[in-house]
């Protein structure tokens, strides 16, 4: 099975503390509002609520890193392949 995996933000539950844009500021960037979002590539646009991007394979670590220490609970990291969720609230 592949270790592709993609991230969305529950926006809802987000605090604005940004661990995530320090872990991962090529997936993470905070929006206007103040609240993180995740980016469609690099230098994309900010996705909205539920909305997956891929994460780059040399940034999986990172990614999965910022949902596990999310003060919000709110980063959601889940499998390409099959939709299970690796990292963050509903990750087993």
């Amino acid at each position: 099975m592949s270790d592709d995996v993609r991230v969305w933000i529950e926006q809802k539950l987000c605090t604005g503390d940004g661990l995530c844009v320090q872990y991962a500021p090529e997936v993470f960037e905070f929006g206007e509002d103040g609240l993180a979002y995740v980016k469609q590539k690099a230098e994309g646009e900010l996705l909205t609520d539920g909305e997956q991007a891929d994460v780059p394979a040399g940034l999986r670590l990172d990614v999965i890193d910022a949902a596990d220490g999310c003060p919000g609970n709110c980063i959601h990291v889940v499998r390409t392949a099959d939709g299970v969720e690796v990292a963050g609230p509903d990750a087993a």
